[in-house]
């Protein structure tokens, strides 16, 4: 009964992710269109990056909705872990897509200071100021997600630093209006590009982690070695794999060599221990320990280097 309750709280937790995302799609849509038109009509660098980057938040929002909704595929015979890391790729594209947006805003800007353009900063601060409280509104809609799921934090990335970009555009038109200086708009461009490096690099570093399924940084093997060996019947721990399936999921294969010969019921009762030691001081929620007697293995190390065949 706790289990179906719990599947059915997860399944409208999914749709209410899948309606805040489409909310901000539209509104993400709307925001494009209008800064396109006033980046022509004011001039604006900075305006027309700031929808060019809504633009991504756009394609950006569809690719985490997408595979929001790929991910909560059931597993298959064919597809035995389902496509979990459909929200991991998702991540990693948007914030790659976010890399490629800055080093464009940052060779614009730079062509912008050797050759300035009036702007007219009244329309710059409107548009603004327009953009900066749909896109706070976004911001609002993904915000409680993105703190649970990586696919939902590029995301939020992507709509953050658009937020702060707004709010980039509409102080540089001031400056604008009030000093007439034209290269700041340029500025605050180059700035803007800073910072979309600064935020999405961490994801980037993540998402490639789990996808060449390195260990997460939270799991200390030696320290795992130790806590097993402490128990009186463990002669040591060897062949082990720990990846992540995607932000949630930790996976855990060992082989565990007892010191001596014992009752399978035993050995199950040791095996039940080692499991909620490693979910409870560790977290890892996938377990897979292969029980043998010390001296099975002729390669005992911790982690196990595979061998060429040679045919």
């Amino acid at each position: 009964m706790e289990k179906g309750s719990h599947a059915h709280v997860h399944h409208h937790h999914g749709e209410l992710k899948g309606r805040n995302l489409g909310i901000a799609i539209l509104l993400n849509i709307g925001i494009t269109l209008i800064q396109v038109i006033g980046g022509f009509i004011s001039g604006s660098l900075a305006l027309l990056s700031d929808a060019l980057h809504n633009f991504s938040d756009v394609l950006a929002l569809l690719m985490s909705w997408f595979a929001s909704r790929l991910s909560m595929r059931k597993q298959t015979p064919k597809q035995t872990f389902g496509y979990k890391r459909a929200e991991v790729i998702a991540a990693l594209f948007n914030a790659i897509s976010l890399f490629i947006i800055a080093f464009y805003l940052l060779k614009e800007a730079v062509q912008r200071i050797m050759e300035p353009q009036d702007i007219q900063s009244g329309l710059v601060m409107i548009l603004g100021g327009l953009s900066i409280i749909l896109n706070g509104l976004s911001v609002l809609l993904i915000q409680k997600d993105a703190k649970q799921n990586m696919n939902m934090r590029s995301a939020y990335l992507h709509l953050l630093s658009d937020m702060v970009s707004s709010i980039a555009v509409v102080l540089g038109g001031l400056a604008m209006y009030l000093w007439h200086i034209p290269w700041i708009d340029s500025i605050l461009s180059i700035a803007i590009a800073i910072y979309l490096v600064y935020s999405s690099w961490g994801l980037i570093k993540e998402s490639i982690r789990i996808l060449m399924q390195f260990a997460p940084h939270s799991i200390n093997l030696k320290q795992i070695q130790e806590k097993m060996k402490a128990i009186d019947e463990i002669e040591n721990m060897h062949h082990v794999h720990v990846w992540q399936l995607d932000d949630k999921q930790i996976n855990f294969e060992a082989h565990i060599s007892f010191k001596e010969d014992l009752l399978l019921s035993e050995v199950k009762q040791i095996m039940s221990k080692l499991e909620h030691m490693l979910h409870d001081e560790f977290e890892i929620n996938h377990v897979t320990l292969q029980p043998e007697l010390n001296g099975s293995c002729k390669d005992e190390s911790m982690v196990s280097q595979e061998r060429k065949h040679v045919h």
